[in-house]
Formats: C-alpha cells, sequence, structure tokens
C-alpha cells in the first residue's frame, strides 16, 4: 500500500500549478488600486533621502495647464516629472513614466492628485520637506490669518525663482489665442474682496451638497483654483494660465464661449456669475450666494405703453384712458447696470473734426433716478420706462453700452466717459426715501475694463486697484505695469465694478 500511496502524492505534485513568485514590482500602486500594498516596509524604509533632489527644475515646472498625460492623454493616475516638467501616466513597470524615467534619467516625480513624490524607476517615495514649495506652486492654501492681511500696507513684494519681484494678485494672465475678453474679467472678479476671499478658502464650497451628476460645479473649482494661484505669495513665475479655467467655461457654455474666438465680456460676465451663483446652490434670496451678496441690487421699473403714431389726438386720449396703457410698476433685481451712452454727432464741421465726444458719468447714471424716461420699441409696439433704484449692492456694477447692432455691421460708440475714481455719491440718484435706508452711498472705483480699436477686431485690457500699495496697475494679457489713475479716466470705459465707501471719509 505505500508505494501506491507515494506515487498518488507524486501525481498530484506534478499536475498542481506552479507557485508565482511576486516580485516588488508586481505590487500595484497605492494610488492605482486604493488599498495599501503589502510588503511595503522596504519602500518606506528608503524614502526618506533621494539622490537625485539636484535634478529638480523648479524654472520648468507649470502646474496651470490640463493635468493629463503627455503620451496617452488619460487623466487617471498622472505623474509630473520635475526635472522636464512634463507629464506621464503611472509609474509601475511598463507606464509612460516609468519608460520616460529610464529613457531620459529623470527620476523624481510628483503625483498630481495624491501630491507625493516618488523616484523612479526605482519606485519609493520621498519625503523631503525641502519639497514643500513644489507642493504648495501646484495647490497653494491659504488660512484665514493670510487672507486677512492681504490688503494690508506693509505687505511685502514677493520673488519668483529668477528672481522677479511680483505682487500677489498682480500677475498676468495668459492670451492662449483669443481669451483677453474673459481674462480682465477674471482679473476684476479677483480684486473683488468678497468673492477673492470667500474662494481663496477651499472648505467654503468644498462640501456644498449637489444634486447627482452635477459635474458643472468643476466650474467653481477651477475659479478657487485660478484665484488661489493669482494670490499665491510663493509663485515660481509672475503669471498664470487660466488654461483649466477656460477650458471649463467653454465645456459648461456649451461652446457660447471659446478660447480661440473673441466674444463680449459683458456677456462672459452676465453668465459667469449666474453659473457660479447656481453651482453654489444659490437661489432669489440676496444673501443666497456670495454673488448676490455683493452685486445683486434692487430696482422698480415702471413701463407704459405709447399708442401707434400714426393715430391723431382724439384717438391716443382714448387709448391712454384704456387699462392697457396705464404705468405698470414692477419689482426686478440686477447684478450690473446697463449705461447708455448718447449718440455721436453724425456731422462735425472742420474746426472739431479731431474733437473727441465726452460725457459725465452722472448724466448716464440719470437713467436710474427714477425720473428720467426710455423709450423702447418692439416690432409692434412702443414703450417708456423708468427705472428707480430701491437697493444699492455692495458693488455695483456698471456696463457702458458702446456696441450697437445694426442690420448690417456693428458699430462702436467712441464716446469718453468721465468719472472719478473715489467717491462716487450714488446717492443723487436715489429718491428720498430710498436715500433713507442707505447709510452710505459714496463708491470708490476698483476695477476699469477698457475695449481698444475696432468692434469685431479689437482688444480688452483693464485697470486693477492694489489695496496694499493703493497703487493702480493696467493689466492686458501677460504685461502688467503701473499706471496713473488721471490716465484711467481717458480711456473708453467699457465695464467699471465700484466698492460701497463704508466710512465717513469726504
Amino acid at each position: 500500500m505505500a508505494p501506491a500511496k507515494d506515487s498518488q502524492m507524486k501525481n498530484e505534485e506534478q499536475s498542481a500549478p506552479p507557485v508565482k513568485k511576486f516580485k516588488l514590482e508586481d505590487v500595484p500602486d497605492e494610488e492605482e488600486t486604493g488599498q495599501t500594498p503589502h510588503r511595503r516596509q522596504t519602500v518606506t524604509d528608503r524614502s526618506k533621502q533621494c539622490p537625485y533632489l539636484d535634478t529638480i527644475n523648479r524654472h520648468l515646472l507649470d502646474f496651470d495647464f490640463e493635468k493629463l498625460c503627455s503620451v496617452s492623454l488619460t487623466r487617471i493616475n498622472v505623474y509630473a516629472c520635475l526635472v522636464c516638467g512634463k507629464y506621464f501616466q503611472g509609474r509601475g513597470t511598463n507606464t509612460h513614466a516609468y519608460t520616460h524615467s529610464v529613457a531620459e534619467s529623470h527620476h523624481v516625480f510628483l503625483n498630481l492628485s495624491t501630491l507625493k513624490f516618488y523616484c523612479l524607476p526605482d519606485n519609493y517615495e520621498i519625503i523631503d520637506s525641502s519639497l514643500d514649495d513644489i507642493k504648495y506652486v501646484l495647490d497653494p492654501v491659504f488660512a484665514v490669518r493670510d487672507i486677512r492681511t492681504l490688503d494690508n500696507e506693509d505687505r511685502k513684494q514677493s520673488r519668483t525663482v529668477d528672481g522677479t519681484f511680483y505682487n500677489p494678485g498682480v500677475v498676468g494672465l495668459n492670451n492662449i489665442k483669443a481669451n483677453d475678453y474673459c481674462n480682465v474679467i477674471l482679473q476684476a472678479l479677483s480684486h473683488v474682496k468678497p468673492i477673492r476671499d470667500f474662494f481663496l478658502m477651499e472648505k467654503n464650497y468644498a462640501n456644498i451638497k449637489r444634486p447627482p451628476g452635477d459635474t458643472a460645479f468643476t466650474l467653481v473649482q477651477r475659479f478657487g483654483e485660478l484665484l488661489r494661484k493669482l494670490w499665491n505669495p510663493r509663485n515660481f513665475k509672475a503669471h498664470v494660465s487660466p488654461h483649466e479655467m477656460l477650458q471649463a467655461v467653454v465645456l459648461w457654455s456649451n461652446k457660447q464661449f471659446q478660447i480661440t474666438k473673441q466674444g463680449d465680456p459683458i456677456e462672459f460676465l452676465s453668465w459667469f456669475l449666474h453659473s457660479l451663483h447656481k453651482q453654489l446652490r444659490g437661489n432669489k434670496q440676496p444673501n443666497s450666494s456670495v454673488v448676490n451678496r455683493s452685486f445683486l441690487g434692487e430696482m422698480k421699473i415702471y413701463t407704459r405703453k405709447l399708442p401707434p403714431t400714426e393715430l391723431d389726438d382724439v384717438q391716443k386720449q382714448l387709448l391712454l384712458a384704456t387699462d392697457e396703457y396705464q404705468e405698470k410698476e414692477e419689482t426686478s433685481t440686477f447684478l450690473y447696470l446697463t449705461c447708455d451712452l448718447p449718440a455721436t454727432p453724425l456731422f462735425i464741421d472742420e474746426l472739431r473734426e479731431n474733437i473727441i465726444p465726452q460725457v459725465n458719468l452722472y448724466q448716464l447714471l440719470a437713467k436710474f433716478n427714477a425720473i428720467s424716461e426710455k423709450e423702447y420699441k418692439t416690432y409692434k409696439d412702443n414703450f417708456l420706462k423708468r427705472f428707480e433704484i430701491t437697493r444699492l449692492p455692495k458693488y455695483v456694477i456698471l456696463y457702458i453700452k458702446r456696441f450697437t447692432k445694426n442690420t448690417f455691421f456693428l458699430e462702436k460708440n467712441p464716446t469718453i466717459v468721465n468719472f472719478p475714481v473715489k467717491n462716487v455719491d450714488f446717492g443723487d440718484i436715489l429718491t428720498e426715501g430710498n436715500k433713507k435706508n442707505h447709510r452710505y452711498t459714496k463708491y470708490n472705483l476698483v476695477a476699469n475694463i477698457v475695449h481698444d480699436g475696432e468692434p469685431n477686431s479689437g482688444t480688452y485690457r483693464c485697470h486693477i486697484l492694489q489695496k496694499s500699495t493703493n497703487q493702480w496697475y493696467e493689466m492686458q494679457d501677460l504685461h502688467v505695469t503701473s499706471i496713473l489713475p488721471q490716465m484711467i479716466t481717458l480711456t473708453e470705459a467699457y465695464i467699471q465694478i465700484y466698492e460701497l465707501q463704508e466710512n465717513d471719509e469726504a
């Protein structure tokens, strides 16, 4: 019996599958599986030191662009090579990052999701405090005390890797092709204090409840990331690329706004503010979102219908006595006020041919004094409307309507608007009853957006007030220069943002 048993055991050994011997590189990445791999102790023992840290080239690092592999274009498990700045997927034996490491002798990589550093092809984690500045550039974090000191007068300038000095918040935005109409709006909003302070703290909007499948919330996250980079005091360079932000804009606007085609800043501003308000779960209440708290005002609109001009006086009087032609009142909210420029003169004599028409800002604001009437025409009816502002917001946005679309082409009104940079008193257009409800009515200019050139081929630039230095800057994409406030009033202003002056200064 014994020989038979030995023969049976021998046959079982021959039919049993071979035992697979695992190697360290066969263990899946922690980021790829979501689980901590076994036998990782040998890796962590070696993670404290890395001989390749001096190969990191901070001048080539740019984390503003979309986080996808430069070879496979995937967004999953992407690493940045800290030697050349390119993005690659994975770090296992057959991944693009591994291949790049072996082929180019580039060894230090950063996982763009977990913010962990690794050395390839040895595949061990690097733990070194000297790399914290790279992590901060990728994902700047602001504490409450940091935000409170952003506008302090004693705030010092920051320095880039190449030694260039810059003021946080006053950095250029890259123009990818034709996105200057977006850049000026993003720059202007970054200096509206409630908007800036809200989005610099990621926790303010990280836990907002959203319906299932609401991927449009990416727009809020991208705007927060952009503001944190604009105000980052430890940037490697003195400019930021809004690439990821603009990609979110193109996607969630269904290509209404693009980076390859010039657009209108006021259309983008209106869409952007409404989109942020909606994604922050805001409603019609004034305090439901940071957008409404900053910009939402209220007004009453009085509308009366005009009788047709071809009727005689008796017929007109009969129509005016009917209910249809009585003045109707409605309450409305607004995020910005549209100011109408007077028509430019059609004929100018030889002595005045070089004179540019001008108008005072208060003449434009008279539209909202509850007395002035403006005629509006539809395809069959004419109406007279007057506007009464009942509640002023903390920040007033003025849209100076310069473009008029005719049947054949787009016309631009070049009239210069004369406006003071400080102490603009909006109380002058309020009724006595509404003025009593406002303790302060004086506003200071904080942002001014200008259009230059022809209607269809012009460019946009903006003027920003840096409160920490009380210095005005002109920004046109990557170009940032200081400017005197007197020069701002000579430009063709298109959009202006005024901040309420909550003190008794003259």
